[in-house]
């Protein structure tokens, strides 16, 4: 089992995908916990014509679809109330797609690339890469920290969190701003249709299974590093893709908390 970390492939993706990890189980629980989930599956897809569009200047991909998802977050924190947001959302979700795609076809020679984008590639990080999500991971998991408090209030009391004075829009705009770094982050390892499963299916789990935040975030984290270690052994062993295993556990994860919740009750 351990000769898999002869080959510096291997070590830059276990590396990679546990900073990437750390930070999906931290961030996805305020995700989950806010009933932000879907403003985080459309910062996946914002990601793509970032990426492609870049290509296409002669940028870098990554610097490409980190700059698009951060100036989304900001764009979906400064949209007002939540039926107006979620119809805006629907709309650059589909609207990114669709620019990818023509970004595409402008310059077909990165067909492959694209489908690194929309799949993910972990096994194909250099170890550049590792020290980038490193960097930005230290940053995300800092801001988080700084916010956490007071955030946590205002997603569970947010009337009684502004009442206090808790500034709700400033902190609303750090927090998609947050979410947007680690979801290019995270790209690099489940690209972005499948984004969604690596920030969303832990903290949906640990949620069901504590209300506890201590307990809950960390449940989270744990349950995200444990997913894509068990999933990189996995497709060391079976030669399938690793992004089909990290959403295949993330699924059965959250079935087993649902089935446990089944039979508390």
């Amino acid at each position: 089992m351990f000769a898999m970390f002869d080959y510096e492939f291997m070590r830059n993706a276990f590396a990679g995908a546990t900073i990437v990890a750390l930070v999906a189980g931290s961030i996805g629980y305020f995700l989950v916990l806010r009933g932000e989930t879907f403003a985080g599956h459309a910062l996946a897809h914002v990601g793509f014509p970032g990426a492609t569009g870049a290509v296409l200047i002669g940028a870098s991909p990554f610097v490409g679809l980190t700059a698009f998802t951060a100036l989304a977050g900001i764009g979906i924190s400064l949209i007002g109330e939540r039926g107006q947001r979620d119809v805006a959302i629907g709309l650059v979700l589909t609207l990114s797609l669709g620019l990818g795609l023509l970004f595409l076809h402008f310059y077909t020679a990165y067909a492959g690339m694209a489908t690194n984008l929309l799949f993910g590639n972990v096994l194909g990080i250099s170890r550049q890469t590792v020290w980038i999500l490193l960097g930005m991971g230290t940053v995300t998991l800092a801001v988080l920290g700084t916010i956490s408090r007071p955030l946590l209030f205002a997603s569970l009391q947010p009337e009684l969190a502004e009442a206090k004075g808790v500034p709700i829009r400033p902190l609303s705009t750090f927090f998609m701003v947050i979410v947007a770094l680690a979801t290019a982050q995270a790209i690099q390892i489940v690209g972005v249709l499948l984004v969604f499963a690596l920030m969303v299916a832990p903290a949906a789990t640990a949620l069901r299974l504590t209300r506890h935040f201590a307990l809950g975030i960390a449940l989270s984290v744990g349950l995200a590093v444990s997913i894509v270690w068990a999933s990189l052994t996995l497709a060391y062993f079976t030669d399938w893709p690793t992004s089909f295993w990290i959403t295949a556990l993330g699924g059965a994860f959250y079935a087993l908390s649902r089935l446990a919740d089944i039979v508390r009750n």
